[in-house]
């Protein structure tokens, strides 16, 4: 045999094989077709919250055995691989995924198919329509509805409290005086993670802005102004948050462990679990590592007072996740019917459940985890923001500015620093 001969029938093989390797790959795409032998139409179901995945496998298992026209393959790959899905042009089918700035540009774009006409957007409560249209829309369309909601404030212990005949404070005030009560009986009152930015951001940070901004107006005004943000505009950093983060920092300097500079996040979930302060600043995702070394710990929640006036209590909120179609999907009347079993009542209340979250729809029969009770009135009656901290683009480094302003750094200038990187932005924008 010749050298050419064994040469092309090398190439023949190497050909066949790829051919056999691309099919393959065609088949995990959700490609139109059947999936296995079962002939069913194959869509990809994007999740992106890891700690409940063992949760959505066993409900995609379910769906899948509930009905023979669809199969549904769980993709657990992340955001930036769906962001990049887009572009390639093979986004996922659907999606349930967190609601933030990375998804307003699929919103924004026009990027994600209508889902106003459905079952499951006529059960939505409509006060909670502002936090989403609060990451932009798309006209004419309801791109994105929510799917969890999670509640934030003060996670507090009950034992603590009641050792030391402290009420829970409704007022700027009354917080203090706990704070100083607590001090006096040998307590710490806030147990602090400053190591990690992200903890100050969403906690402390957000806490203290929500609690006396209005979150949702005062970012309004602010792309209003666009490069105009700055001393003179309507609003800003420097004015609008200055008194907030002097009041944080009030509790920053006088009421937190001696070591919050070089603890982090795990750190303070076993401090609070022992007993080590009254209060932290913590979503309900603490609840689960708290309870690892002291399961029956009395826990519960109230929203950081910032003012005089009890009416001004809001409790911190994140569309932790919401469910989309893009448009590019090739399967989205398949898709639909998926979305729609996901909305089913005993389904998205079960999830919620689950997850300590809030479900978002306006007949919902589930009963919130005793832990959390108390910022179900507010959740109800909708007094809620979302943090300050979500709401600006990930370009600039909020998370450093926000830790840096707890070690030292000047608050004003550092709020200057944030409205002349607004200013940037929208120039280039």
């Amino acid at each position: 045999m010749s050298v050419k001969m064994t040469r092309r029938k090398r190439f023949a093989a190497m050909g066949l094989g790829l051919a056999l390797f691309a099919g393959l790959l065609s088949g995990c795409t959700g490609e139109p077709g059947t999936s296995g032998d079962s002939g069913k139409e194959t869509i990809r179901f994007t999740f992106s919250k890891r700690e409940a995945i063992g949760f959505m496998t066993k409900l995609v298992a379910d769906y899948n055995a509930s009905q023979d026209e669809t199969e549904v393959v769980l993709d657990t790959s992340g955001v930036d691989v769906v962001s990049a899905s887009f572009v390639r042009g093979n986004p996922p089918d659907i999606a349930l995924a967190n609601y933030n700035m990375e998804t307003s540009r699929f919103v924004q774009r026009g990027a994600l198919s209508d889902l106003s006409g459905t079952e499951a957007a006529s059960h939505i409560r409509e006060d909670l329509q502002p936090l989403m249209e609060q990451y932009g829309s798309y006209p004419g369309r309801t791109s994105a509805l929510p799917y969890s909601v999670m509640a934030s404030s003060v996670i507090y212990n009950k034992e603590i409290f009641a050792a030391n005949n402290i009420a829970v404070p409704t007022t700027w005030s009354e917080l203090i005086a706990a704070c100083e009560a607590l001090k006096a009986a040998g307590v710490t009152p806030f147990y602090a993670t400053w190591k990690d930015d992200w903890t100050i951001a969403q906690g402390w940070f957000d806490y203290s802005v929500g609690g006396q901004v209005d979150t949702i107006d005062f970012f309004k005004k602010l792309d209003a102004e666009g490069v105009n943000v700055g001393p003179e505009s309507s609003v800003s950093f420097q004015k609008d948050f200055e008194q907030p983060v002097e009041k944080m920092l009030t509790l920053a300097k006088n009421y937190v462990n001696k070591d919050a500079a070089s603890r982090a996040y795990g750190d303070g979930n076993l401090a609070f679990s022992q007993g080590k302060a009254a209060m932290y600043l913590q979503g309900p995702w603490a609840f689960s590592e708290i309870a690892k070394t002291a399961p029956g710990l009395l826990l519960g929640t109230f929203p950081l007072p910032m003012t005089e006036n009890p009416e001004d209590l809001r409790v911190r909120v994140n569309v932790d996740l919401a469910a989309w179609i893009p448009e590019a999907s090739k399967h989205k009347d398949a898709a639909r019917g998926f979305l729609e079993y996901l909305y089913r009542p005993e389904v998205i209340d079960a999830y919620n459940k689950s997850q300590l979250g809030f479900t978002p729809t306006k007949d919902s029969a589930n009963v919130p985890d005793p832990r959390i009770e108390g910022m179900v009135q507010y959740y109800d009656d909708a007094k809620v923001y979302q943090g300050p901290s979500v709401l600006v683009p990930r370009t600039i480094p909020i998370m450093n500015y926000t830790q840096a302003i707890v070690f030292g750094a000047s608050p004003a200038s550092t709020l200057r620093t944030l409205d002349a990187d607004w200013a940037r932005l929208a120039f280039r924008q």
